[in-house]
């Protein structure tokens, strides 16, 4: 072990923490790097969540410069994936949608994405008959997914090859006694940021959906209401959902889950035959703007990255580049201190 290189904590093992992870050992691969959680992979809300890049308008930085770059690194990040022989591995694959909407035309756009992905166009007039005849507006694009039921694995196998460290813990408080050894910590603690920074700006997003098996399903699809189906690698598709603002329920309703089901099924019939696996529950860490910012707390140097909302998981490659790169610059100012 190279007792000159820097140690760094990495606090929480969602989609955000450990891409993080894997980002600073890219670009600092002499330090020493922790990851310090209690809960991992299928405990955490990223686990839970589809993971189709289209962020929404609730995503937002400090400025419409910074969202904008969030959202270009994550696309790069996550089609350098693609790309790989470890695509499938990961949870990675390319994907196409149509959004439909009976009522507002612009909910069919995404400014963020419109120039970035490789389609991004008006759907033709047969289109909008594809789940019936009753939608005045659509879009279609091309993007990607990744889920995280591989994609947390993957990511963290890759983090221990490399030499990194996973401890089975819960930090309650930056005054934790056990932090003082590391000269930089992040946290990407998502909801649980709201206790330990006494955030108030931090809420809760309540999501409930569906799991059914449709191996027939290679396209993903929008509706009015929050009403997705997104299909997956392993022929599961998610059915959505509910954005239920500070509900901080982890039940199954069965009120939502009938709701979802009915809305799902009159945008695809063809659902009502597919056989329903899982329901699940996750809450989304929601803050506007996202918080990737530093910070000293009594000493200790904390680069703080959560708040993405329902948007986590296409979006956390570009912040965690911000706030490594945030980090760097405060590691760099402590060398040039020492000297």
């Amino acid at each position: 072990m190279d007792r000159s290189a820097p140690k760094i904590a990495i606090l929480g093992a969602g989609v955000v923490g450990l891409t993080v992870a894997d980002i600073l050992q890219n670009h600092l691969n002499k330090a020493n790097i922790t990851i310090i959680a209690d809960r991992f992979k299928e405990d955490t809300t990223s686990s839970v969540a589809a993971g189709i890049f289209r962020p929404g308008t609730s995503f937002r930085g400090a400025t419409r410069e910074i969202t904008q770059k969030w959202v270009d690194d994550s696309w790069l990040y996550w089609q350098d994936i693609l790309k790989s022989a470890e695509s499938s591995n990961a949870g990675v694959m390319a994907l196409s949608s149509y959004i439909f909407s009976k009522e507002n035309y612009h909910v069919t756009r995404n400014p963020l994405i419109e120039n970035l992905v490789p389609i991004y166009r008006p759907v033709e007039d047969e289109e909008l008959k594809i789940c019936g005849s009753d939608w005045k507006y659509g879009s279609y694009f091309s993007t990607v997914k990744t889920g995280c039921d591989r994609y947390l694995p993957w990511v963290e196998k890759r983090f221990i090859a490399k030499g990194g460290k996973i401890v089975n813990r819960k930090i309650d408080s930056f005054t934790d006694t056990s932090l003082r050894q590391y000269d930089l910590v992040f946290n990407c603690t998502g909801l649980g940021a709201k206790y330990l920074c006494n955030d108030y700006d931090l809420v809760p997003l309540r999501g409930q959906i569906i799991k059914v098996k449709a191996p027939w399903l290679k396209t993903a699809f929008y509706g009015d209401y929050d009403t997705y189906i997104i299909p997956g690698l392993d022929g599961v598709a998610t059915l959505g959902g509910v954005r239920q603002y500070d509900s901080y329920s982890l039940e199954v309703c069965k009120h939502d889950a009938a709701a979802i089901w009915e809305r799902c099924c009159q945008l695809l019939p063809a659902l009502r035959k597919a056989e329903i696996v899982a329901h699940k529950v996750g809450l989304r860490p929601h803050r506007v703007p996202v918080r990737v910012e530093p910070e000293l707390i009594g000493g200790l140097k904390v680069v703080h990255c959560y708040g993405h909302g329902g948007y986590g998981v296409m979006c956390a490659p570009g912040t965690a580049l911000h706030a490594v790169k945030i980090g760097q610059d405060i590691l760099k100012s402590n060398v040039r201190n020492k000297l």
